[in-house]
């Protein structure tokens, strides 16, 4: 939306000239009726922008800024000051139109997300390439991308491997690699190779679709600030109604009833908190839109200001600190066993198993034992029968280490998670597997640290595989053979001493994302439910951008306090000075609308956000 096409700058354009008019007529000493009548003119143009939307608001029993802005031209008309009256619409009127467009702007800015998308899409069909409009993709077609071009929707790579710039959708500079069987998604740009892709998703339901959606969504969940904003408005413009009649009954108890009826007005323009209504609203819709160029979705207002006071941080391990790409390291055994029998027999065990230890174990090994009746028991292990025989795969703990005790310790010293494997209670081996951490980890670690922010890391791994990775982050708070039932009550406690945020996946660590203060979801691009159910989601898997967005949390909910502080303080100087007849109605007016114009220019600001991961070291104190 241009600043031109907001209804109200039209209205309040045309209000402006006729008042020009007006006051040109009233210097040159024309007929007094040409400059009433520019006047009347001038108030019947802006104040078609909220009258009627205030009467029927109040038709239904609810008063707003609107309401005292009637009541105040209303007032003024009666008096006789009809040039007032006028001026009042026309100020109120730019300042209602200022805001529409900052929130239209911020909004376009999100809404420019959708314009990564190209019109155009290259298909196969029946052995031909035809050029079709982007809209009209349907699930299956097999879609053609160049190099250098934008993917028009989200798919799965069928033929072809190169490297996707990701940046617009995830935020993250570095180019993925991806091939056969990889999900693409809509917006990435396409390296150097041609690219066959099958369509998964339409163009008006990807991946990119949805975060817009999404985000438009969510900027009406109110924050905070925003809510107590509207709790101080509904109860102060009642308020201000009832002292403008206790004055106007004042004026008529000392006998001067027309000049303090006018004072009435005065305070009734005064107290009015039209900077307090729209202090938050435009902080909040600017910062939303501004994370989610860095590849941050922030579920609106609540989760933004929730976001900014966080104090403590809790991390999931695997996936989150970590690649989430385990590979086996080391297999020891007893002397009666090959490596290549321990590892056939896990890989036996853990067939069918999409756990991350299982997907490493499988790699490891070229053959799989013909294992039945596999059974897993929750936080220990897996069992099964191979050859009449019951074999076990899990923790230590579960299976006695027995003779490979110095072995198990080593590894786990070094970070690996060890699995021992048995056979009718006799130990055949130990498997260790290391899931190595992200290279970004320990620096955003060091800067959130700096921050001052309170850090944990939950894990189910025993205690020296996660005092060693722990140590190599530099987290020091660590909580370890948690099952995820046990991590919930973690971040309860937590929760006590401070507000406090847990980062994982946005699936496997469900229940303790839903009882921190606020879940936040790692790597979750085409990942619904992290979408869907995470109060932030960081789109990408950089965990630099963690300590960039929460930096941007604070400075917006200082960005909110400020509004409200201002607008408070201002209807408390203002109110005096009305009451005591040192401003009038002209004067409060304008004053009003200039503090509304520096609210939303303070409010904007939240827009701006850092692209790069680097903290700025000054603002690294946490609000409280």
């Amino acid at each position: 939306m241009g600043f031109w096409q907001v209804r109200e700058i039209r209205a309040a354009s045309v209000s402006g000239v006729l008042l020009l008019g007006a006051w040109i007529a009233s210097i040159a000493q024309e007929r007094v009726w040409i400059d009433l009548s520019l006047e009347i003119a001038a108030l019947l143009v802006s104040g078609r922008t909220f009258v009627p939307s205030a009467l029927r608001r109040l038709s239904k029993g609810e008063i707003g800024v609107g309401t005292l802005m009637t009541i105040a031209a209303v007032g003024a008309v009666i008096l006789g000051q009809v040039a007032e009256a006028a001026a009042l619409a026309f100020l109120f009127t730019i300042s209602e139109g200022l805001e529409e467009y900052s929130l239209a702007r911020t909004r376009r800015g999100l809404r420019a997300l959708l314009n990564l998308v190209p019109e155009k899409a290259v298909v196969l069909r029946n052995g031909a390439e035809l050029i079709i409009p982007a809209v009209e993709l349907v699930v299956g077609d097999r879609m053609v991308v160049r190099p250098g071009e934008r993917l028009a929707t989200d798919g799965r790579i069928l033929i072809g491997r190169t490297s996707l710039d990701t940046s617009a959708l995830t935020g993250e500079s570095v180019p993925v690699e991806v091939g056969p069987g990889s999900e693409v998604f809509a917006g990435s740009i396409n390296g150097t190779a041609p690219l066959e892709i099958a369509v998964t998703s339409t163009t008006d339901n990807n991946s990119l679709a949805r975060i817009v959606h999404i985000v438009e969504a969510e900027q009406s969940r109110r924050s905070v600030s925003q809510r107590l904003a509207d709790a101080i408005a509904s109860k102060l413009v009642p308020g201000i109604l009832i002292v403008s009649a206790l004055i106007i009954i004042f004026g008529f108890i000392v006998g001067d009833p027309v000049l303090w009826f006018e004072r009435a007005l005065v305070v009734l323009v005064a107290a009015s908190p039209c900077a307090l209504a729209i202090s938050v609203p435009v902080t909040v819709v600017a910062a939303v839109g501004a994370a989610s160029k860095i590849g941050v979705l922030i579920k609106g207002g609540g989760a933004l200001e929730t976001l900014g006071k966080i104090r403590t941080i809790a991390f999931d391990k695997t996936g989150t600190l970590t690649q989430n790409n385990p590979s086996v390291i080391e297999v020891v055994t007893v002397s009666t066993t090959t490596k290549d029998q321990v590892l056939a027999i896990a890989a036996g065990l853990e067939a069918r198993s999409e756990h991350p230890l299982a997907r490493a174990i499988l790699a490891a090994s070229s053959q799989r034992a013909d294992v039945t009746d596999v059974d897993t028991v929750p936080g220990a292990g897996v069992e099964g029968a191979l050859s009449g025989k019951r074999i076990r795969l899990g923790r230590p703990g579960w299976i006695n280490v027995g003779t490979l005790s110095e072995d198990v310790a080593r590894m786990q010293e070094a970070g690996a998670t060890a699995v021992l494997v048995e056979e009718d209670g006799a130990l055949l081996g130990a498997i260790a597997v290391r899931d190595e951490l992200r290279p970004e980890a320990r620096g955003a670690i060091d800067r959130l640290s700096k921050a001052g922010y309170t850090l944990a890391m939950l894990t189910g791994d025993n205690r020296l595989t996660a005092g060693a990775l722990g140590a190599a982050v530099g987290i020091t708070e660590i909580y370890a053979d948690l099952r995820p039932e046990d991590k919930s009550d973690i971040i309860r406690t937590l929760k006590a001493r401070q507000s406090t945020a847990m980062v994982g996946d946005g699936i496997n660590d469900a229940p303790a994302l839903a009882t921190a203060n606020i879940g936040i979801a790692m790597g979750a691009m085409g990942s619904d439910v992290a979408i869907e159910t995470a109060d932030v989601a960081l789109m990408g898997e950089d965990l630099r951008h963690l300590p960039q967005v929460l930096d941007h949390a604070r400075r917006t909910r200082r960005i909110m306090l400020q509004n409200v502080g201002f607008s408070l303080l201002l209807i408390s100087i203002l109110i005096p000075l009305a009451i005591f007849g040192v401003l009038g109605l002209a004067a409060v007016v304008l004053v009003h609308e200039l503090a509304e114009i520096l609210v939303i220019a303070n409010g904007v600001r939240a827009g701006r956000i850092s692209k790069t991961s680097e903290l700025v070291t000054d603002s690294c104190t946490i609000v409280h």
